[in-house]
Order: C-alpha cells, then sequence, then structure tokens
C-alpha cells in the first residue's frame, strides 16, 4: 500500500498565489529529504538559456 501525498496540489498552488501576491517575479518550489517544501523566491530577471551550437546540427533543439 502506498503512502498519501504528503504535499498536495492545493498547497503547490497556494504557495505559488502567495508569492505573486508577494510580488515575486520567479519562484522554485522544491521538496527536501525530509519531505518539507523549500520555497526560493526573487526578483531577479531569469538568464537567457544560452544554444549550444552544435544542438542545431544534432537537431536536439
Amino acid at each position: 500500500m502506498t503512502a498519501p501525498a504528503r504535499i498536495k496540489q492545493q498547497d503547490m498552488t497556494r504557495i505559488l498565489r502567495g508569492a505573486k501576491k508577494a510580488g515575486f517575479s520567479r519562484v522554485r518550489i522544491g521538496i527536501d529529504p525530509h519531505g518539507n517544501i523549500v520555497v526560493e523566491a526573487s526578483d531577479e530577471v531569469a538568464e537567457p538559456v544560452r544554444l549550444n551550437p552544435l544542438d542545431r546540427l544534432l537537431g536536439t533543439r
């Protein structure tokens, strides 16, 4: 028998809404090995993803 989920979708939604309401533009949610919710929030602009020129040749992007 499997254990019930410790963190539910409702918890994630509540965290994201709270962060948005607080004015954060970037939010990262994680779960540590003990099952605790870890939230990292910042106002920094995300860095653009740098593409590797070989990705185009290999067809991976």
